[in-house]
Protein backbone atom coordinates (compact mmCIF):
# COMPACT_ATOMS: atom_id res chain seq x y z
CA UNK A 1 0.00 0.00 0.00
CA UNK A 2 1.20 3.62 -0.95
CA UNK A 3 2.39 5.65 1.70
CA UNK A 4 0.62 8.65 2.33
CA UNK A 5 2.24 11.93 0.82
CA UNK A 6 4.77 14.66 2.38
CA UNK A 7 6.22 17.95 1.19
CA UNK A 8 9.41 19.77 1.62
CA UNK A 9 10.76 23.15 0.92
CA UNK A 10 14.06 24.10 -0.43
CA UNK A 11 16.11 26.10 -2.61
CA UNK A 12 16.58 23.97 -5.36
CA UNK A 13 15.72 21.05 -7.17
CA UNK A 14 17.58 19.28 -9.09
CA UNK A 15 16.50 16.72 -11.33
CA UNK A 16 18.97 13.87 -11.85
CA UNK A 17 22.36 13.10 -10.01
CA UNK A 18 24.72 12.24 -12.81
CA UNK A 19 27.61 14.52 -14.31
CA UNK A 20 25.52 17.19 -14.49
CA UNK A 21 23.13 17.47 -11.49
CA UNK A 22 26.73 16.94 -9.17
CA UNK A 23 28.20 19.30 -10.48
CA UNK A 24 25.23 21.82 -10.42
CA UNK A 25 25.16 20.65 -6.73
CA UNK A 26 28.82 21.01 -5.80
CA UNK A 27 29.20 24.68 -7.25
CA UNK A 28 25.91 25.80 -5.37
CA UNK A 29 28.42 25.12 -2.48
CA UNK A 30 31.39 25.84 -4.27
CA UNK A 31 30.08 29.38 -5.14
CA UNK A 32 28.57 30.70 -2.10
CA UNK A 33 24.54 29.48 -2.83
CA UNK A 34 24.32 26.82 0.27
CA UNK A 35 23.29 23.35 0.37
CA UNK A 36 19.65 23.85 0.98
CA UNK A 37 18.50 21.71 -2.14
CA UNK A 38 17.58 18.32 -2.88
CA UNK A 39 18.43 16.07 -5.89
CA UNK A 40 15.85 13.75 -7.14
CA UNK A 41 17.38 10.70 -8.60
CA UNK A 42 15.25 7.65 -10.42
CA UNK A 43 18.25 5.23 -10.42
CA UNK A 44 19.65 3.24 -7.09
CA UNK A 45 22.88 5.50 -7.35
CA UNK A 46 24.72 8.32 -8.85
CA UNK A 47 26.36 8.49 -11.85
CA UNK A 48 23.37 9.28 -14.36
CA UNK A 49 24.33 7.73 -17.89
CA UNK A 50 27.27 6.05 -16.43
CA UNK A 51 24.90 4.23 -13.94
CA UNK A 52 22.24 2.74 -16.47
CA UNK A 53 25.09 1.56 -19.03
CA UNK A 54 26.85 -1.36 -17.59
CA UNK A 55 26.75 -3.40 -21.22
CA UNK A 56 29.73 -5.39 -21.91
CA UNK A 57 32.72 -3.58 -22.92
CA UNK A 58 30.97 0.03 -22.30
CA UNK A 59 33.47 2.91 -22.01
CA UNK A 60 33.99 6.46 -22.96
CA UNK A 61 34.83 7.48 -26.68
CA UNK A 62 36.84 10.96 -24.45
CA UNK A 63 40.26 10.73 -23.09
CA UNK A 64 39.78 9.59 -19.45
CA UNK A 65 42.15 13.01 -18.19
CA UNK A 66 39.48 15.32 -20.08
CA UNK A 67 36.90 13.30 -18.79
CA UNK A 68 36.63 14.33 -15.06
CA UNK A 69 35.77 17.97 -13.38
CA UNK A 70 38.22 20.35 -13.43
CA UNK A 71 37.96 20.73 -9.61
CA UNK A 72 38.12 17.12 -9.13
CA UNK A 73 40.78 15.51 -11.22
CA UNK A 74 41.54 11.79 -11.54
CA UNK A 75 45.54 11.55 -11.55
CA UNK A 76 44.46 7.15 -11.19
CA UNK A 77 42.98 7.05 -14.31
CA UNK A 78 44.53 3.61 -15.88
CA UNK A 79 43.13 3.80 -19.36
CA UNK A 80 44.00 6.37 -22.12
CA UNK A 81 39.78 5.86 -22.55
CA UNK A 82 37.82 5.30 -19.09
CA UNK A 83 35.63 2.23 -18.62
CA UNK A 84 32.42 2.49 -17.31
CA UNK A 85 33.03 0.55 -14.14
CA UNK A 86 36.28 3.41 -13.88
CA UNK A 87 34.20 6.57 -14.68
CA UNK A 88 31.31 5.09 -11.82
CA UNK A 89 33.86 4.23 -9.28
CA UNK A 90 34.97 7.70 -10.29
CA UNK A 91 31.74 9.83 -9.60
CA UNK A 92 30.92 8.15 -6.47
CA UNK A 93 33.53 9.11 -5.15
CA UNK A 94 33.11 12.61 -6.00
CA UNK A 95 29.59 12.82 -4.31
CA UNK A 96 31.52 10.98 -1.31
CA UNK A 97 34.24 13.81 -1.08
CA UNK A 98 31.45 16.74 -1.20
CA UNK A 99 28.67 14.45 0.84
CA UNK A 100 26.07 14.53 -1.48
CA UNK A 101 24.24 11.44 -0.92
CA UNK A 102 22.07 13.09 2.14
CA UNK A 103 20.55 15.62 -0.56
CA UNK A 104 19.64 12.56 -3.08
CA UNK A 105 16.10 11.09 -2.90
CA UNK A 106 17.12 7.93 -4.49
CA UNK A 107 14.67 5.17 -6.51
CA UNK A 108 12.03 8.42 -7.02
CA UNK A 109 10.66 9.45 -10.03
CA UNK A 110 9.66 13.49 -10.90
CA UNK A 111 6.05 13.21 -12.70
CA UNK A 112 5.91 16.52 -13.11
CA UNK A 113 6.42 20.22 -11.65
CA UNK A 114 4.13 23.17 -12.11
CA UNK A 115 4.99 27.58 -11.15
CA UNK A 116 3.07 29.17 -9.60
CA UNK A 117 3.39 32.59 -11.17
CA UNK A 118 1.64 34.76 -8.46
CA UNK A 119 4.39 33.39 -5.35
CA UNK A 120 7.04 32.34 -7.59
CA UNK A 121 7.37 28.53 -6.40
CA UNK A 122 7.39 25.85 -8.26
CA UNK A 123 5.64 22.33 -6.58
CA UNK A 124 7.41 19.49 -7.83
CA UNK A 125 5.42 15.96 -7.50
CA UNK A 126 7.29 13.07 -7.25
CA UNK A 127 7.19 9.24 -6.50
CA UNK A 128 9.28 6.90 -4.60
CA UNK A 129 10.14 3.64 -5.87
CA UNK A 130 10.49 1.76 -2.51
CA UNK A 131 6.69 2.03 -1.20
CA UNK A 132 5.13 3.84 -4.29
CA UNK A 133 4.05 7.02 -2.56
CA UNK A 134 3.78 10.42 -4.03
CA UNK A 135 5.46 13.81 -1.80
CA UNK A 136 6.21 17.27 -3.30
CA UNK A 137 8.57 19.76 -2.49
CA UNK A 138 8.26 23.49 -2.86
CA UNK A 139 11.16 25.12 -4.65
CA UNK A 140 12.09 28.41 -6.06
CA UNK A 141 14.06 27.19 -8.61
CA UNK A 142 14.37 23.99 -10.37
CA UNK A 143 17.02 22.57 -12.71
CA UNK A 144 16.02 19.84 -15.08
CA UNK A 145 19.96 17.54 -15.37
CA UNK A 146 18.34 14.63 -16.82
CA UNK A 147 20.53 15.07 -20.37
CA UNK A 148 20.03 14.03 -23.27
CA UNK A 149 20.84 10.16 -23.09
CA UNK A 150 18.36 9.04 -20.61
CA UNK A 151 15.22 7.39 -22.10
CA UNK A 152 16.11 4.25 -24.18
CA UNK A 153 14.87 4.38 -27.49
CA UNK A 154 13.34 0.30 -29.07
CA UNK A 155 12.94 0.24 -32.54
CA UNK A 156 9.75 -0.04 -33.73
CA UNK A 157 9.43 -3.23 -35.03
CA UNK A 158 6.41 -5.42 -35.82
CA UNK A 159 6.28 -8.43 -33.95
CA UNK A 160 8.89 -7.84 -31.15
CA UNK A 161 6.00 -8.68 -28.30
CA UNK A 162 5.99 -12.16 -30.01
CA UNK A 163 9.59 -13.25 -29.49
CA UNK A 164 9.72 -15.88 -27.14
CA UNK A 165 13.41 -15.20 -25.99
CA UNK A 166 15.13 -12.38 -24.32
CA UNK A 167 14.81 -8.87 -25.81
CA UNK A 168 16.87 -5.94 -23.64
CA UNK A 169 18.17 -2.61 -24.05
CA UNK A 170 21.87 -1.94 -24.02
CA UNK A 171 20.92 0.45 -21.55
CA UNK A 172 18.96 -1.89 -19.46
CA UNK A 173 21.41 -4.83 -19.52
CA UNK A 174 20.24 -7.51 -17.56
CA UNK A 175 23.50 -9.48 -15.95
CA UNK A 176 21.42 -12.09 -14.91
CA UNK A 177 20.69 -13.51 -18.84
CA UNK A 178 23.89 -15.43 -19.37
CA UNK A 179 24.83 -15.28 -23.35
CA UNK A 180 27.31 -17.62 -23.15
CA UNK A 181 26.85 -20.17 -25.94
CA UNK A 182 23.29 -18.17 -27.20
CA UNK A 183 22.61 -17.11 -30.84
CA UNK A 184 22.52 -13.10 -30.18
CA UNK A 185 20.91 -10.36 -32.50
CA UNK A 186 22.45 -6.96 -31.85
CA UNK A 187 19.95 -4.18 -33.92
CA UNK A 188 22.47 -1.04 -34.47
CA UNK A 189 25.59 -0.61 -35.38
CA UNK A 190 26.20 2.95 -33.40
CA UNK A 191 28.45 3.76 -30.46
CA UNK A 192 27.29 1.12 -28.31
CA UNK A 193 26.91 -1.62 -30.63
CA UNK A 194 30.53 -1.14 -31.93
CA UNK A 195 31.66 -2.12 -28.06
CA UNK A 196 29.23 -4.96 -27.36
CA UNK A 197 29.77 -7.19 -30.58
CA UNK A 198 33.56 -7.44 -30.04
CA UNK A 199 32.73 -8.61 -26.46
CA UNK A 200 29.89 -11.05 -27.75
CA UNK A 201 31.74 -12.32 -29.99
CA UNK A 202 34.13 -13.90 -27.70
CA UNK A 203 31.70 -15.71 -26.02
CA UNK A 204 27.97 -16.24 -28.62
CA UNK A 205 27.78 -19.34 -30.47
CA UNK A 206 26.75 -16.73 -33.63
CA UNK A 207 26.24 -13.09 -33.13
CA UNK A 208 24.21 -11.26 -36.22
CA UNK A 209 24.39 -7.31 -36.44
CA UNK A 210 21.85 -5.48 -38.21
CA UNK A 211 23.01 -2.23 -40.11
CA UNK A 212 21.08 0.44 -41.59
CA UNK A 213 23.68 2.50 -43.01
CA UNK A 214 27.35 2.48 -42.05
CA UNK A 215 29.63 4.78 -39.92
CA UNK A 216 32.98 6.36 -40.55
CA UNK A 217 35.15 4.58 -37.83
CA UNK A 218 38.64 5.74 -36.62
CA UNK A 219 41.19 4.17 -35.13
CA UNK A 220 41.03 4.25 -31.03
CA UNK A 221 44.78 4.06 -30.13
CA UNK A 222 43.82 2.92 -26.68
CA UNK A 223 46.09 1.70 -23.88
CA UNK A 224 46.72 1.37 -20.37
CA UNK A 225 48.52 4.53 -18.40
CA UNK A 226 51.30 2.34 -16.33
CA UNK A 227 51.68 3.55 -12.48
CA UNK A 228 54.79 5.89 -12.73
CA UNK A 229 52.66 7.99 -15.10
CA UNK A 230 49.74 7.68 -12.52
CA UNK A 231 52.42 8.46 -9.68
CA UNK A 232 53.61 11.75 -11.16
CA UNK A 233 50.31 13.52 -11.86
CA UNK A 234 49.14 12.89 -8.85
CA UNK A 235 52.14 14.52 -7.08
CA UNK A 236 53.17 16.80 -10.00
CA UNK A 237 49.88 18.43 -10.69
CA UNK A 238 51.08 20.71 -12.89
CA UNK A 239 52.22 18.06 -15.26
CA UNK A 240 48.83 16.77 -15.22
CA UNK A 241 47.32 20.30 -16.09
CA UNK A 242 49.44 20.32 -19.06
CA UNK A 243 48.73 16.93 -19.99
CA UNK A 244 44.92 17.66 -19.52
CA UNK A 245 45.03 21.06 -21.84
CA UNK A 246 47.19 19.36 -24.49
CA UNK A 247 44.87 16.65 -24.55
CA UNK A 248 42.14 20.18 -24.96
CA UNK A 249 43.68 21.43 -27.75
CA UNK A 250 44.08 18.22 -30.16
CA UNK A 251 40.21 18.28 -29.34
CA UNK A 252 39.55 21.17 -30.23
CA UNK A 253 41.56 21.40 -33.73
CA UNK A 254 39.41 18.26 -34.43
CA UNK A 255 36.18 20.89 -34.54
CA UNK A 256 38.37 22.52 -37.22
CA UNK A 257 38.93 19.21 -38.85
CA UNK A 258 35.23 17.76 -39.15
CA UNK A 259 33.68 21.54 -40.51
CA UNK A 260 36.20 22.33 -42.83
CA UNK A 261 35.52 19.26 -45.34
CA UNK A 262 37.84 20.82 -48.38
CA UNK A 263 41.07 20.82 -45.55
CA UNK A 264 43.68 18.44 -45.80
CA UNK A 265 42.89 17.18 -42.31
CA UNK A 266 39.40 16.37 -43.13
CA UNK A 267 40.42 14.15 -46.20
CA UNK A 268 43.45 12.87 -44.03
CA UNK A 269 40.79 11.73 -41.37
CA UNK A 270 38.68 10.02 -43.87
CA UNK A 271 42.05 8.30 -45.57
CA UNK A 272 42.40 6.81 -41.91
CA UNK A 273 38.84 5.58 -41.58
CA UNK A 274 39.41 4.02 -45.14
CA UNK A 275 42.67 2.43 -44.23
CA UNK A 276 41.59 1.08 -40.70
CA UNK A 277 38.50 -0.78 -42.34
CA UNK A 278 40.73 -2.20 -45.40
CA UNK A 279 43.58 -3.40 -42.97
CA UNK A 280 41.39 -5.09 -40.24
CA UNK A 281 39.18 -6.69 -42.84
CA UNK A 282 41.61 -7.43 -45.49
CA UNK A 283 40.80 -9.94 -48.88
CA UNK A 284 39.19 -10.15 -52.22
CA UNK A 285 36.87 -12.38 -49.80
CA UNK A 286 35.70 -9.19 -47.97
CA UNK A 287 35.54 -6.56 -50.44
CA UNK A 288 31.78 -6.74 -50.54
CA UNK A 289 31.63 -6.65 -46.52
CA UNK A 290 33.88 -3.68 -46.77
CA UNK A 291 31.85 -1.98 -49.51
CA UNK A 292 28.28 -1.74 -47.01
CA UNK A 293 30.98 -0.96 -44.31
CA UNK A 294 31.79 2.47 -46.06
CA UNK A 295 30.08 5.59 -45.84
CA UNK A 296 28.64 7.51 -49.09
CA UNK A 297 28.38 10.70 -46.49
CA UNK A 298 31.38 13.13 -45.30
CA UNK A 299 32.40 12.31 -41.68
CA UNK A 300 30.54 14.60 -39.16
CA UNK A 301 27.34 14.04 -40.89
CA UNK A 302 26.72 11.51 -38.26
CA UNK A 303 28.81 10.62 -34.78
CA UNK A 304 32.52 9.96 -35.66
CA UNK A 305 33.12 6.40 -33.66
CA UNK A 306 36.29 4.89 -32.07
CA UNK A 307 37.35 1.40 -31.88
CA UNK A 308 40.32 -0.89 -32.74
CA UNK A 309 38.01 -4.39 -31.80
CA UNK A 310 34.78 -3.88 -33.73
CA UNK A 311 35.98 -5.06 -37.52
CA UNK A 312 37.76 -7.92 -36.04
CA UNK A 313 34.72 -9.36 -34.73
CA UNK A 314 32.96 -8.93 -37.54
CA UNK A 315 35.31 -10.77 -39.41
CA UNK A 316 34.79 -13.62 -37.24
CA UNK A 317 33.13 -16.27 -39.05
CA UNK A 318 30.91 -16.78 -36.63
CA UNK A 319 29.88 -13.31 -36.93
CA UNK A 320 27.13 -11.86 -39.42
CA UNK A 321 26.48 -8.15 -41.00
CA UNK A 322 22.92 -8.00 -42.11
CA UNK A 323 22.30 -4.73 -44.48
CA UNK A 324 19.19 -6.06 -45.60
CA UNK A 325 15.44 -4.53 -43.83
CA UNK A 326 14.03 -6.29 -40.92
CA UNK A 327 10.23 -7.02 -41.56
CA UNK A 328 9.37 -8.10 -38.46
CA UNK A 329 10.50 -10.37 -35.50
CA UNK A 330 9.21 -13.70 -34.88
CA UNK A 331 8.51 -15.96 -31.63
CA UNK A 332 12.03 -17.22 -32.96
CA UNK A 333 13.92 -15.06 -35.23
CA UNK A 334 14.52 -11.69 -36.88
CA UNK A 335 13.25 -11.44 -39.91
CA UNK A 336 15.04 -9.50 -43.19
CA UNK A 337 13.82 -9.33 -46.97
CA UNK A 338 16.14 -11.50 -49.12
CA UNK A 339 14.91 -9.26 -52.36
CA UNK A 340 11.19 -8.49 -53.61
CA UNK A 341 9.79 -10.81 -55.35
CA UNK A 342 7.89 -9.33 -58.23
CA UNK A 343 5.60 -12.44 -59.37
CA UNK A 344 3.99 -12.49 -55.52
CA UNK A 345 4.81 -8.70 -55.15
CA UNK A 346 6.40 -8.92 -51.82
CA UNK A 347 9.34 -9.42 -50.40
CA UNK A 348 11.28 -12.76 -49.70
CA UNK A 349 11.64 -13.20 -45.90
CA UNK A 350 14.83 -14.94 -44.48
CA UNK A 351 14.77 -15.85 -41.17
CA UNK A 352 18.13 -15.13 -38.52
CA UNK A 353 16.79 -17.67 -35.87
CA UNK A 354 18.21 -16.04 -32.36
CA UNK A 355 18.05 -16.53 -28.77
CA UNK A 356 18.20 -12.91 -27.55
CA UNK A 357 18.23 -9.53 -29.93
CA UNK A 358 19.86 -6.67 -27.93
CA UNK A 359 18.43 -3.53 -28.68
CA UNK A 360 21.67 -1.02 -28.98
CA UNK A 361 19.10 1.69 -30.87
CA UNK A 362 20.43 5.02 -28.80
CA UNK A 363 18.27 7.26 -26.95
CA UNK A 364 15.25 9.77 -27.20
CA UNK A 365 17.57 12.13 -27.50
CA UNK A 366 15.60 14.80 -29.52
CA UNK A 367 12.62 14.46 -26.93
CA UNK A 368 14.17 16.81 -24.06
CA UNK A 369 12.59 16.24 -20.56
CA UNK A 370 10.24 13.47 -21.70
CA UNK A 371 8.39 12.17 -19.94
CA UNK A 372 8.27 14.97 -17.09
CA UNK A 373 5.08 17.27 -17.51
CA UNK A 374 6.43 20.66 -16.76
CA UNK A 375 4.63 23.91 -16.93
CA UNK A 376 3.00 27.17 -15.59
CA UNK A 377 -0.18 28.30 -14.78
CA UNK A 378 -2.08 28.97 -17.08
CA UNK A 379 0.10 28.52 -19.71
CA UNK A 380 0.90 26.26 -22.43
CA UNK A 381 2.93 23.34 -21.28
CA UNK A 382 6.96 22.99 -22.20
CA UNK A 383 6.23 20.05 -24.42
CA UNK A 384 3.11 22.25 -26.35
CA UNK A 385 6.00 25.24 -26.44
CA UNK A 386 8.43 22.87 -28.06
CA UNK A 387 5.99 20.91 -30.23
CA UNK A 388 8.09 22.21 -32.98
CA UNK A 389 11.47 21.52 -32.11
CA UNK A 390 13.20 22.03 -28.54
CA UNK A 391 14.72 25.48 -27.84
CA UNK A 392 16.39 27.22 -25.47
CA UNK A 393 18.62 30.57 -24.54
CA UNK A 394 22.01 29.41 -24.46
CA UNK A 395 20.45 26.22 -24.59
CA UNK A 396 19.74 26.41 -20.84
CA UNK A 397 16.61 28.76 -20.09
CA UNK A 398 13.22 29.09 -21.48
CA UNK A 399 10.76 32.13 -22.42
CA UNK A 400 8.06 32.10 -20.28
CA UNK A 401 9.20 29.55 -17.90
CA UNK A 402 10.72 31.19 -14.91
CA UNK A 403 12.68 30.39 -12.39
CA UNK A 404 13.97 26.86 -14.46
CA UNK A 405 16.87 25.88 -16.09
CA UNK A 406 18.49 23.13 -18.03
CA UNK A 407 21.59 21.47 -18.21
CA UNK A 408 22.89 19.67 -20.99
CA UNK A 409 19.85 20.92 -22.66
CA UNK A 410 18.81 21.76 -26.51
CA UNK A 411 22.20 22.76 -29.08
CA UNK A 412 24.48 22.09 -26.21
CA UNK A 413 25.98 18.89 -27.51
CA UNK A 414 29.23 18.06 -28.55
CA UNK A 415 31.03 16.15 -31.34
CA UNK A 416 34.08 16.59 -30.99
CA UNK A 417 35.16 17.12 -27.47
CA UNK A 418 34.00 16.49 -23.42
CA UNK A 419 30.82 17.49 -22.53
CA UNK A 420 32.16 18.07 -19.40
CA UNK A 421 33.34 21.31 -20.26
CA UNK A 422 29.84 22.64 -21.02
CA UNK A 423 28.70 21.05 -18.15
CA UNK A 424 30.60 22.91 -15.57
CA UNK A 425 30.19 26.41 -18.30
CA UNK A 426 26.23 26.04 -17.80
CA UNK A 427 26.66 25.34 -14.10
CA UNK A 428 28.76 28.07 -13.21
CA UNK A 429 25.84 30.27 -15.64
CA UNK A 430 23.10 28.95 -13.72
CA UNK A 431 24.49 29.30 -10.25
CA UNK A 432 24.15 32.80 -11.09
CA UNK A 433 20.50 32.77 -11.83
CA UNK A 434 20.16 31.11 -8.92
CA UNK A 435 21.92 33.43 -6.64
CA UNK A 436 19.76 35.99 -8.16
CA UNK A 437 16.70 34.68 -6.96
CA UNK A 438 18.23 33.39 -3.46
CA UNK A 439 19.41 36.32 -2.46
CA UNK A 440 16.28 38.59 -3.53
CA UNK A 441 13.92 38.09 -0.27
CA UNK A 442 10.39 37.00 -0.84
CA UNK A 443 7.52 40.26 -1.04
CA UNK A 444 4.50 39.71 0.40
CA UNK A 445 2.51 41.01 -2.10
CA UNK A 446 5.05 40.40 -5.41
CA UNK A 447 6.32 36.91 -4.34
CA UNK A 448 9.80 35.98 -5.37
CA UNK A 449 11.56 37.46 -8.01
CA UNK A 450 10.85 35.41 -11.13
CA UNK A 451 13.36 35.16 -14.06
CA UNK A 452 12.88 34.05 -17.79
CA UNK A 453 14.78 34.64 -20.85
CA UNK A 454 13.10 37.31 -23.61
CA UNK A 455 11.54 35.38 -26.52
CA UNK A 456 13.52 37.86 -28.93
CA UNK A 457 17.11 37.22 -27.17
CA UNK A 458 15.88 33.25 -27.41
CA UNK A 459 14.95 33.40 -31.05
CA UNK A 460 18.17 35.83 -32.16
CA UNK A 461 20.91 33.39 -30.39
CA UNK A 462 18.63 30.12 -31.33
CA UNK A 463 18.96 31.71 -35.20
CA UNK A 464 22.61 32.47 -35.01
CA UNK A 465 23.43 29.18 -33.67
CA UNK A 466 21.13 27.47 -36.60
CA UNK A 467 22.50 29.23 -39.24
CA UNK A 468 25.79 28.12 -38.19
CA UNK A 469 24.75 24.63 -38.14
CA UNK A 470 23.51 25.24 -41.72
CA UNK A 471 26.90 25.38 -42.83
CA UNK A 472 28.62 22.67 -40.92
CA UNK A 473 28.97 18.75 -41.97
CA UNK A 474 26.14 18.10 -39.24
CA UNK A 475 23.09 19.47 -41.62
CA UNK A 476 24.15 17.66 -44.91
CA UNK A 477 21.13 15.64 -45.67
CA UNK A 478 23.81 12.66 -46.96
CA UNK A 479 22.71 10.96 -43.53
CA UNK A 480 19.61 10.75 -40.96
CA UNK A 481 21.22 10.93 -37.06
CA UNK A 482 20.24 11.43 -33.54
CA UNK A 483 21.88 15.10 -34.28
CA UNK A 484 18.24 15.74 -36.30
CA UNK A 485 14.86 15.83 -35.75
CA UNK A 486 11.97 14.77 -38.27
CA UNK A 487 12.27 18.34 -39.90
CA UNK A 488 15.86 18.33 -40.04
CA UNK A 489 16.69 21.02 -37.60
CA UNK A 490 19.47 20.41 -35.17
CA UNK A 491 18.58 20.57 -31.57
CA UNK A 492 20.91 18.64 -30.14
CA UNK A 493 24.50 20.33 -31.09
CA UNK A 494 26.38 23.47 -30.26
CA UNK A 495 27.61 24.97 -33.22
CA UNK A 496 31.03 26.12 -32.31
CA UNK A 497 34.06 24.09 -30.33
CA UNK A 498 33.62 24.51 -26.73
CA UNK A 499 35.51 27.24 -26.08
CA UNK A 500 33.46 29.58 -28.07
CA UNK A 501 30.49 27.98 -26.05
CA UNK A 502 32.20 28.60 -23.02
CA UNK A 503 32.63 32.43 -23.65
CA UNK A 504 29.49 32.64 -24.42
CA UNK A 505 28.07 31.76 -21.39
CA UNK A 506 30.44 33.45 -18.76
CA UNK A 507 28.11 36.33 -18.68
CA UNK A 508 24.85 37.19 -18.11
CA UNK A 509 22.91 40.41 -20.19
CA UNK A 510 19.94 40.75 -17.30
CA UNK A 511 18.80 43.02 -20.26
CA UNK A 512 18.32 39.63 -22.31
CA UNK A 513 15.78 38.69 -19.45
CA UNK A 514 12.24 38.94 -18.23
CA UNK A 515 12.80 40.33 -14.37
CA UNK A 516 9.84 40.91 -12.06
CA UNK A 517 8.94 40.96 -8.63
CA UNK A 518 11.04 42.11 -5.76
CA UNK A 519 15.16 42.94 -6.99
CA UNK A 520 14.28 42.88 -10.28
CA UNK A 521 14.97 46.68 -10.88
CA UNK A 522 18.23 46.46 -9.18
CA UNK A 523 19.14 43.48 -11.04
CA UNK A 524 18.68 45.22 -14.29
CA UNK A 525 20.33 48.18 -13.25
CA UNK A 526 23.49 45.53 -13.30
CA UNK A 527 22.99 45.38 -16.53
CA UNK A 528 25.98 42.54 -17.96
CA UNK A 529 27.69 40.78 -15.27
CA UNK A 530 30.45 38.43 -16.15
CA UNK A 531 33.09 36.13 -14.44
CA UNK A 532 36.13 34.04 -15.52
CA UNK A 533 35.39 30.97 -17.42
CA UNK A 534 37.41 27.57 -16.35
CA UNK A 535 40.46 27.57 -18.95
CA UNK A 536 41.37 24.30 -20.33
CA UNK A 537 43.30 24.70 -23.00
CA UNK A 538 46.94 25.59 -23.10
CA UNK A 539 48.18 28.69 -22.08
CA UNK A 540 51.52 30.61 -21.71
CA UNK A 541 53.26 28.91 -18.88
CA UNK A 542 54.42 31.42 -15.50
CA UNK A 543 57.98 31.26 -15.15
CA UNK A 544 58.48 29.60 -11.65
CA UNK A 545 60.86 27.39 -10.17
CA UNK A 546 57.61 25.01 -9.05
CA UNK A 547 56.13 25.04 -12.53
CA UNK A 548 59.38 24.67 -14.44
CA UNK A 549 60.19 21.27 -12.61
CA UNK A 550 57.47 19.80 -12.69
CA UNK A 551 57.32 20.57 -16.60
CA UNK A 552 61.08 19.19 -17.11
CA UNK A 553 59.59 16.19 -15.82
CA UNK A 554 56.80 15.39 -17.53
CA UNK A 555 57.78 16.71 -21.24
CA UNK A 556 59.07 12.96 -21.71
CA UNK A 557 56.07 11.62 -21.08
CA UNK A 558 54.10 14.35 -22.67
CA UNK A 559 55.69 13.61 -25.66
CA UNK A 560 54.83 9.56 -25.28
CA UNK A 561 51.68 10.04 -24.13
CA UNK A 562 50.32 12.24 -26.35
CA UNK A 563 51.81 11.66 -29.73
CA UNK A 564 49.80 8.16 -30.42
CA UNK A 565 46.97 10.18 -29.27
CA UNK A 566 47.08 12.54 -32.17
CA UNK A 567 47.77 10.34 -34.66
CA UNK A 568 43.75 8.93 -33.75
CA UNK A 569 42.69 12.46 -34.94
CA UNK A 570 44.73 13.49 -37.22
CA UNK A 571 47.79 11.60 -39.44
Amino acid sequence: MATTSSETTTDVVIIGAGISGMTLAIDMMRLGNGDNFVIIEKGRRVGGTWSDNEYPGCCCDVWSHLYSLSFSPNPDWTREYPTQPEIHRYLTGVAHKYDLERHIRFNTEVKGCKFDPVTGIWTTTVRRGDDGGEATLHSRFVVSAMGQLNNPQYPKITGMDDFAGRIMHSARWDKSFDLRGKKVAVIGNGATAIQIVPELAKIAESVVVFQRSPNWITPRYDSTIPAWRQFMYRYLPYARRHYRSSLMDIREDYWNVLVDTDGEAHQGLKAMATELLSTQLPGENRAELRQVLTPNYPPGCKRILISDDYYPALGKPHVTLETAPILEITEEAVRVSSGWDSRKGQHQPQDHVVDAIICATGFQAKQFLSPLHIEVAGQETLEQKWSGGAYAYKGMTVPDLPNFAIMYGPNTNLGHNSIILMIEAQSAYINRLIEAVRTNAKDSSRGYLRISPRESATKNWNNKVQASLSKSTLASDQCSSWYKSDTGLITTNWSENAIEYQRDVSSIDWEDYQLQGPGAAELRSKGRISWTRVVEESQPWVTSWSKAAAVSVGLGILAVAVSPLRKSIVR
